[in-house]
């Protein structure tokens, strides 16, 4: 079989590098087309990289840890696949791709973001006919089954018209809108459109896309069958009960017959002693590359502080009694307390960029760390939390909680500040991580009966929880780390009159 070499993806314009996080195969290794083969980081976030072709695994040009260019060589494999040559090393390719026409009008397309990846579900179209546009303006979203990304301009110009709508699902490379720009030098005609998806199924139906890809599967209905376990042969099976496959027709999929989990290999070490083995998570795989990262360049620094905890749950005991709908946990009146010290603090809704840049978001995105079973951990992120009231953050902060109870984790590079729970293990104190881009996290003990120092002499038991901050000290000093952990005890002990504001 003909050697091809596999090169580093490009994943969005302005990125020039990616650094080498876990190679998931090893030389020998047979390996599937749009199988995981390696995992890489960028400063958007961490992503498996699949394979382009089948094959074997010949040698990586690259180990973990190595920062590389995109374009740069990082696999050689043998394969057979039809069509399958050596990749050019290239430059990074604009988020966007464009030909051009001589009045000026080009051809904007879904942009290449990663090797494998074959389509992309429109998900908003931010703009309008008639709008001008400036460089680099966010135009549109698009949903692979990496993630959601805004999608920027590469020219200055005006929105001719769309050749997309939302919820289309459209090729790598379709065109998605004609934009007229004085900026592109004439060339040629427009590039053909790519060819466009299989009519709309009918609940006995199956499409499949020319290559045998269906057509009527959105990314993230992809994304899920992927996470369940379901294998790309299994999913050209499932019905859809309506224009697309959706994760709902998984779900009925599996109730009929679920797919097992990849089952554990037995083995025996270099000691003699039996083992078995079996891949990590894919969540668990990608909060280790990001712990990984975060103790190359976090320097951390650990305080905390003891808060009267009465007045929570009195608050929490008074709303259940009156019933009703609404009932917030203790935790969530911590959450809130902790998004309101955020507002006057703006040092904790900034992040590093680089090593001497320090970017301010106009409002805090807040982390609450959630746990899944078997040990594995996802974030749930409250918008704007600073801005918003006391019930609207109660109800998106339940709304938010659920969505990573079921499996999504909402974490990117605008989530400065976390809060990680343990008042449910009976753990006290604990020295929380911080994890880039985030600044500092908040680590929130168990309750107990403690002693109040409100007056000199005199012993008096009160109801107290241990607060903890960790602070990456490369952007917060400990002045600031602790005028900030007493504002947010000063909102705890003060808690009725913070949700009553």
């Amino acid at each position: 079989m003909p050697e091809i070499t596999l090169n580093i993806p490009s994943i969005g314009e302005g990125l020039q590098e990616a650094r080498v996080v876990a190679l998931l195969k090893q030389p020998g290794e047979e390996i599937r087309r749009d199988e995981a083969i390696y995992q890489m980081e960028t400063d958007k976030a961490v992503m498996d990289v699949e394979s382009s072709v089948s094959g074997r695994v010949v040698r990586w040009l690259a180990a973990p840890d190595d920062v590389l260019s995109i374009g740069a060589p990082i696999l050689v494999v043998e394969s057979a696949d039809e069509g399958a040559s050596a990749e050019p090393a290239t430059e990074a390719a604009p988020a966007v791709t464009a030909s051009g026409s001589a009045d000026g009008v080009v051809s904007l397309r879904i942009p290449s973001i990663g090797e494998g990846l074959q389509e992309a579900r429109v998900v908003a179209l931010l703009k309008n006919p008639g709008d001008q546009v400036k460089r680099d303006d966010v135009i549109y979203q698009m949903e692979t089954d990496k993630a959601v990304m805004d999608v920027e301009c590469p020219y200055e110009g005006v929105v001719v018209e769309w050749l997309a709508k939302v919820d289309d699902v459209l090729s790598i490379g379709a065109e998605v809108m004609r934009f007229q720009t004085s900026e592109v030098i004439a060339g040629g005609d427009v590039s053909s459109p790519a060819p466009a998806a299989s009519a709309a199924p009918t609940q006995s139906t199956t499409p499949v896309a020319t290559g045998g890809r269906r057509r009527d599967v959105p990314p993230r209905a992809r994304a899920y069958a992927k996470e369940k376990g379901v294998s790309n042969d299994q999913l050209e099976t499932i019905p859809a009960s309506g224009s697309k496959l959706m994760p709902a027709d998984v779900d009925a999929f599996l109730a009929g017959g679920a797919v097992a989990a990849p089952a554990a290999k037995a083995g025996k070490s270099s000691s003699g002693k039996s083992y078995s083995e079996q891949p990590m998570g894919g969540k668990q795989r990608v909060l280790s590359s990001r712990l990984q990262r975060g103790n190359q360049l976090v320097v951390p620094g650990m305080m905390s502080v003891v808060a009267n905890w009465g007045e929570v749950e009195t608050l929490r005991d008074e709303q259940k009694a009156a019933g009703g709908d609404f009932q917030p946990s203790s935790f969530t009146y911590f959450a809130y307390a902790v998004a309101k010290a955020a507002a006057d603090h703006p040092i904790m809704r900034s992040t590093m960029v680089g090593d001497s840049n320090i970017r301010t978001y106009d409002h805090i995105q807040l982390g609450i760390a959630v746990a899944l079973p078997g040990d594995e951990l996802v974030v749930a992120v409250v918008e704007n939390a600073d801005t918003l009231d006391w019930k609207t953050f109660a109800a998106n902060a339940r709304s938010q909680i659920n969505l990573a109870r079921n499996g999504k984790d909402q974490a990117d590079e605008s989530v400065t500040l976390s809060i990680t729970n343990m008042q449910g293990h009976g753990i006290r104190e604990a020295m929380a991580v911080v994890v880039p881009p985030g600044v500092a996290t908040i680590f929130l003990g168990e309750v107990y009966n403690g002693l109040a120092n409100d007056e000199p002499g005199k012993l008096t038991v009160q109801r107290c929880a241990n607060i903890g901050i960790t602070i990456d000290h490369r952007l917060i000093n400990g002045v600031g780390g602790a005028e900030f952990l007493n504002a947010i005890k000063s909102n705890v002990e003060g808690i009725r009159q913070l949700v009553n504001a």
